[in-house]
C-alpha cells in the first residue's frame, strides 16, 4: 500500500468547506471525484485542516492510500488538475510518505493568514478574498491586543459551540501583523486551533483596533472564557490556510 501526500491550493468561496457534507459541495468531495476519474478507483483523502465555508488555502495538505504506485507524478498532476480547474482547486504537488503518515495528526505547525483591506472604497479585485473594513484601524492597538493572545492559554472565548476539540488550551506563537498600503496581514501559528478560533480572534482585534473596545474590554472578554463575550467573528473570505509544517 502506498501513502501519498497532496499539496493543494483553493478558493473556498463557492464551497461549504473542506470536509464532506450533505448540504453542498466540499473541497474534499471535489478532489475525491477527480481522483476517482484519474485513478479509476474510489479514494478517501484525509485533510490536514478542516477549513470552514468560504475559507481559502494557499497550502492545504491531504493524504490518501493507494494499492498501486503512481509512476509519473507530472502526468498525474496535469490529469487531476484538468478535472479541478473549473472549481478553482489546484493540486500543486504530490509525494510519497511513510505508511504511518497522517496529514492531520502528523502536522507540527499550522499558519493561518488573515487579510483586511482598510479603506473607504468597496472591493472589486479582492472581493471574497479579504475583509473590507472602512473604519480606521489603529495598528498599534491591534498589535498590543495580539500580544495578549500569545502563549499557552485557555481560548474558550474564541471557540465555536460546535467545536469538538478535547481541550480549549492552545499555544499561539508570536502573532505577526504587517500593513502594506491599505492591506493588513495577520499571521497566526499554532500546532492546532479550535473551530472558528482564528476568525474570532481577528474579530476581537478589530473591535479593539477600531475603538469599539478598550484594552480593558478586550482582556475582560478573553479572560471570561465565555463565547457570548466574543466580538462577531471576522468573515471567512479573509482567511487563508497559509502553511503547514511537518
Amino acid at each position: 500500500m502506498f501513502n501519498y501526500l497532496l499539496k493543494i491550493e483553493y478558493d473556498g468561496t463557492n464551497f461549504v468547506g473542506w470536509q464532506s457534507q450533505k448540504n453542498g459541495n466540499s473541497i474534499q468531495d471535489s478532489i475525491e471525484k477527480a481522483l476517482k476519474k484519474v485513478l479509476k478507483t474510489k479514494v478517501k483523502i484525509i485533510g490536514a485542516g478542516r477549513t470552514d465555508k468560504g475559507v481559502h488555502a494557499l497550502s492545504q495538505f491531504a493524504n490518501f492510500q493507494l494499492k498501486k504506485k503512481i509512476e509519473d507524478k507530472k502526468v498525474f498532476i496535469n490529469s487531476i488538475n484538468f478535472f479541478l480547474k473549473k472549481k478553482l482547486i489546484t493540486i500543486l504537488g504530490i509525494k510519497e510518505e511513510k505508511k504511518n503518515f497522517h496529514a492531520r495528526f502528523s502536522a507540527k505547525l499550522r499558519t493561518y493568514e488573515y487579510l483586511i483591506i482598510n479603506r473607504q472604497g468597496s472591493l472589486s479585485i479582492d472581493k471574497n478574498r479579504a475583509w473590507h473594513v472602512k473604519n480606521n484601524i489603529d495598528l498599534k492597538l491591534m498589535k498590543k491586543g495580539a500580544r495578549i493572545l500569545e502563549g499557552t492559554q485557555d481560548f474558550s472565548t474564541f471557540r465555536a459551540a460546535s467545536c469538538s476539540a478535547k481541550s480549549p488550551i492552545k499555544k499561539i506563537l508570536p502573532i505577526k501583523i504587517k500593513k502594506l498600503g491599505n492591506t493588513i496581514s495577520i499571521k497566526i501559528s499554532s500546532k492546532s486551533f479550535l473551530q472558528n478560533q482564528v476568525r474570532s480572534m481577528v474579530g476581537c482585534l478589530k473591535y479593539l483596533s477600531t475603538n469599539k473596545w478598550s484594552i480593558t474590554d478586550f482582556k475582560k472578554a478573553f479572560k471570561s472564557k465565555q463565547r457570548n463575550n466574543c466580538a462577531p467573528p471576522a468573515p471567512a473570505c479573509g482567511l487563508y490556510l497559509k502553511k503547514i509544517k511537518y
